[in-house]
C-alpha cells in the first residue's frame, strides 16, 4: 500500500505525518531539518514509494532538490492553496499543519509548484542583491537632498555632473553641513561601486547564455529584464500556451463572477514581483525611448490614447511576456515590422 507524507518545515525541526490511502494516520513525529534525517525517517515509516508533500517556503528548494536526489517522490504545494485548506482547522500547530498537508496530498487537491534549479536561484539572488543596493543608494540620495534643503542648499540639475559632484560644489562654502553629508557620500560611493560589480556579473551571465542573447533582440528588453524573465520561467515547456505566461507573472486582471455579477479588477500581482516590475519598465522604454518604427510601440500608443498610459504599459508588459515565451519556444529571433511605404 502506498503511503502519503506531509512535511511541516521550520529552521530547526521538521514535523512529519504519514497516512495511508484511506486517510488513517500511520505515524507522526519530528526530526531535524536535514535532508538525510528526513529521508531516513520517511523511509523508516512510509517506505520508498511514499508520496511526499511540502509547502513552498524559503528552505523548500534546498530540501526538494536534496530529497529528489535521494530518490524520493516529493511534490511542492502552492502555499495559497495549502493555507486555504489549513484554515479549516481550529487549532494551529505544526503537527496539525503536517497532517493537513498530507491530506491535501492524499485527496489531490493541490497545485504542484515548479521548483527552480539552484542555477536559476543564483540568478535571482544576483538580481535581488543588486536591487537591494539600488534601493539603498536611492534612499541615501533622497536623505542627502533632504538634509541640504533644510539649510537652503539646492544642487539642482547641473548637466554633465554626477550627483555627488554637484553636492560637493554646493558644500564648498558650508563646512558645517559638509561634516554631516560627506561621510554619507563615502557609503554612497561604495554602494555605487558594488552595484557596478553586480552589473558586470549580470552582463557576463547574459552574454554566456544563448537564450538571453536571443530574447534581447526584442526592443526594450535589456540584460536585467531578460535575466529576470529567463530565471523566472526557466523551462518554457511548463506552459502549453504563451498567453498563460502573462497570468503566471500577475499581469492579467482579477475576475469576480457570481450569478449576474461579473466584473474585472486590477491585475492580480501574483507571481514574481521582480520580473513583473522589469517588464513594466521595458514597456516604459518602448513608449518613451524607442524611436524606430515598431508594431509593439504603435499598438501601445494607440491603447494609451484610448485607455491611458498606465493601462497601456501594463498591457505592453503582458504582451512582452507572451512574445518572449513564444520566441524562446520557437528559437526564431524578433522580427521588426516593416515601415509603411511612402505615398
Amino acid at each position: 500500500m502506498s503511503y502519503f507524507v506531509g512535511l511541516d518545515v521550520s529552521q530547526k525541526t521538521t514535523v512529519i505525518c504519514v497516512v495511508d490511502a484511506s486517510g488513517a494516520r500511520i505515524w507522526r513525529g519530528q526530526c531535524g531539518t536535514v535532508p538525510d534525517e528526513i529521508a531516513q525517517t520517511v523511509r523508516r515509516h512510509a517506505g520508498e514509494d511514499a508520496r511526499i508533500g511540502i509547502e513552498t517556503g524559503a528552505m523548500t528548494p534546498w530540501l526538494v532538490h536534496e530529497l529528489r536526489g535521494q530518490g524520493l517522490d516529493i511534490v511542492c504545494l502552492d502555499a495559497r492553496h495549502a493555507r486555504a485548506a489549513l484554515r479549516m482547522q481550529i487549532n494551529k500547530t505544526d503537527q496539525n499543519d503536517a497532517e493537513g498537508l498530507v491530506h491535501i496530498m492524499r485527496t489531490g487537491w493541490y497545485r504542484a509548484v515548479h521548483v527552480k534549479s539552484f542555477d536559476a536561484h543564483r540568478a535571482r539572488a544576483l538580481l535581488g542583491a543588486r536591487m537591494q543596493l539600488v534601493g539603498m543608494t536611492t534612499r541615501m540620495s533622497n536623505h542627502i537632498r533632504g538634509v541640504l534643503k533644510t539649510f537652503g542648499l539646492l544642487p539642482g540639475a547641473m548637466r554633465g555632473l554626477r550627483f555627488d559632484r554637484r553636492v560637493e560644489q554646493v558644500l564648498a562654502d558650508r563646512p558645517d553641513v559638509a561634516m554631516i553629508v560627506r561621510p554619507m557620500f563615502v557609503a554612497w560611493r561604495q554602494l555605487r561601486e558594488q552595484i557596478a560589480v553586480f552589473d558586470e556579473a549580470v552582463r557576463a551571465r547574459v552574454k554566456a547564455d544563448p537564450v538571453c542573447r536571443l530574447l534581447m533582440g526584442v526592443p526594450g528588453i535589456g540584460v536585467l529584464s531578460v535575466l529576470a524573465f529567463v530565471s523566472t520561467i526557466e523551462a518554457p515547456e511548463r506552459f502549453a500556451r504563451s498567453r498563460s505566461v502573462g497570468a503566471h507573472l500577475g499581469l492579467t486582471p482579477r475576475q469576480y463572477q457570481s450569478g449576474e455579477i461579473d466584473r474585472s479588477g486590477r491585475i492580480s500581482r501574483c507571481g514574481d514581483t521582480l520580473a513583473r516590475t522589469l517588464l513594466y519598465e521595458a514597456a516604459n522604454v518602448i513608449l518613451s525611448r524607442v524611436r524606430r518604427s515598431c508594431g509593439l510601440r504603435d499598438w501601445a500608443q494607440a491603447l494609451a490614447r484610448r485607455s491611458g498610459p498606465g493601462k497601456a504599459r501594463v498591457a505592453l508588459a503582458r504582451k512582452f511576456a507572451v512574445i518572449l515565451h513564444s520566441i524562446w519556444r520557437s528559437g526564431e529571433p524578433f522580427r521588426w515590422s516593416e515601415p509603411a511605404p511612402a505615398t
